[in-house]
C-alpha cells in the first residue's frame, strides 16, 4: 500500500507487479504480491535445506488489508453471492494465502523435512471486509476491543513432534518470543526477561490440557486527536479480559463506559451483566489501571 502517510518505499506500486526491495535493491517483479512472497520465501528455504542449515522462515503478507484487490480468479469464488465487491475481494484474498501455504507445506513434505519444521500460523486482528457475512458468532470488527476485534488464530504444526488437538488456554501474541525461545534452547538475556510479558505456551503444545495460570490481557485503541491529552482517552474502545471476563468500555473517555461480559456463557458478549458482578468489576478496572 502507498499512499499519504504510509510507508510505501516504491510509489506507485500495485498488488501486481510490485517493485520489492530484495537484498538491499528493488526489484521489479511480475505476479501477484502474496504469491510473489511466498515463492520467493519457498526458493529461499529449498537453498537453506539443501546447504544443510537449519532456517526461520518469517512470511508477513500485506493480505487481505485494504485496497481490496484479489486475484481475478481467486474473486470469481465469491462472485454472484450477493455480496458486496470489497467482501469479494477479502474472501479471494483470503484463499490465496490458504493457497500458497498449502503449496509450502506440500514442499515441506516432498523435501523432506516436514517432521524436522515448525510451521506456525497466525494472524494479527480481528476481521473487516468479511465480517457482516461470517465472524464466528464474534462482535465487532478490526480497530474494536470487543473479541471480533481482537482474538486471533494461532496453528502449531510440527508432524511427529505436536499431536494434533484444539486448545483452550487464554494465550497471546506476547507468548510467541519466550515460546520460540524455549523450544530452541536459546538464553534469554535478563535485560530482556525484565521485557518480556508473555509466557512459553510450551506445557500447552506438549499437552493442551496442562495447567494454565490465568491471566489479564488488555486491548486499547486509544486514538486521541493529535496533541491532545491521551488521558482523554483512557477508556476509548478498551477492554481487559481473564479466561472468564471481559470488560469493555467502548465509548468512554477520561472516564470508563464499561460493560461486562461473562465469556463462559457468551462469547458472543451480547449480555451486559456489570450489575450482577461488581467485585469482577473491581478485580478487572483495578488491572487495567
Amino acid at each position: 500500500q502507498t499512499y499519504p502517510g504510509s510507508c510505501g518505499d516504491a510509489p506507485g506500486n500495485k498488488y501486481f507487479d510490485p517493485a520489492i526491495l530484495h537484498n538491499g535493491t528493488f526489484e521489479k517483479t511480475t505476479g501477484y504480491c502474496t504469491d510473489l512472497f511466498y515463492a520467493q520465501a519457498t526458493k529461499w528455504i529449498d537453498v537453506q535445506r539443501r546447504a544443510g542449515k537449519t532456517f526461520f522462515a518469517y512470511v508477513p503478507t500485506n493480505a487481505p488489508h485494504g485496497p481490496y484487490i484479489a486475484k481475478p480468479e481467486d474473486k470469481a469464488l465469491y462472485e454472484d453471492k450477493g455480496l458486496p465487491e470489497a467482501t469479494e475481494n477479502f474472501f479471494g484474498m483470503i484463499h490465496n494465502i490458504d493457497q500458497n501455504i498449502g503449496r509450502l507445506l506440500a514442499k515441506l513434505d516432498e523435501w523432506g523435512i516436514a517432521k524436522d519444521t515448525l510451521v506456525i500460523f497466525m494472524n494479527d486482528n480481528g476481521g473487516t471486509a468479511g465480517v457482516q457475512v461470517f465472524n464466528a458468532d464474534m462482535r465487532g470488527a478490526k480497530g474494536s476491543a470487543w473479541l471480533g476485534g481482537t482474538r486471533a488464530s494461532s496453528f502449531w504444526r510440527w508432524p511427529g513432534t505436536l499431536q494434533p488437538a484444539d486448545c483452550h488456554a487464554l494465550a497471546a501474541h506476547i507468548d510467541f518470543f519466550p515460546t520460540i525461545a524455549a523450544i530452541a534452547g536459546a538464553a534469554v538475556p535478563e535485560a530482556a526477561k525484565s521485557q518480556v510479558e508473555g509466557r512459553s505456551l510450551v506445557p500447552l503444545l506438549e499437552n493442551p490440557g496442562a495447567k494454565w495460570e490465568d491471566r489479564f490481557l488488555f486491548a486499547h485503541q486509544g486514538r486521541w486527536p493529535k496533541l491532545a491529552d491521551p488521558n482523554t482517552a483512557k477508556f476509548k474502545m478498551a477492554s481487559v479480559r481473564n479466561t472468564r471476563w471481559a470488560l469493555v468500555s467502548e465509548n468512554g473517555g477520561a472516564e470508563p463506559r464499561w460493560q461486562l461480559f461473562d465469556l463462559t456463557s457468551d462469547y458472543a458478549q451480547r449480555n451486559n451483566v456489570i450489575d450482577q458482578h461488581p467485585d469482577a468489576v473491581k478485580e478487572l478496572s483495578a488491572a487495567f489501571d
